[in-house]
């Protein structure tokens, strides 16, 4: 009982999580600011989904499997969510515009 408790607390607060993500991508004006939004909570609630899985459904292959999942996603996310940034700061042609840009001549 008390397993199934910490395992549906936990689903729910990833999936709350990831609303309320949904809500920042919505809010915001500039694209780099949704994909922060996006970004930094999406590994969050998927955690948080997945430990709750996890708890519900013990140790198995596919608790392992899971636990693979999250794994990838914390060395995947971040990555993918700097190379989307870093192309849209090097691709906007009015980027100074809308936010403060450091160029380094060096690394262009």
């Amino acid at each position: 009982m008390t397993r199934e408790l910490i395992g549906f607390a936990l689903v729910l607060m990833g999936v709350a999580t990831i609303v309320l993500a949904v809500l920042g991508v919505f809010r915001f004006k500039y694209v780099l600011n949704r994909m922060h939004a996006a970004a930094m909570v999406d590994t969050l609630g998927i955690l948080l989904i997945l430990s709750g899985l996890m708890v519900l459904v013990g140790f198995s292959a596919l608790f392992l499997k899971m636990l693979s999942i999250i794994v990838f996603m914390w060395m995947a996310s971040p990555v993918t969510s700097h190379l989307i940034a870093r192309a849209e700061v090097l691709t906007h042609p009015h980027i100074a515009d809308e936010c403060e840009v450091i160029v380094h001549e060096d690394r262009v």
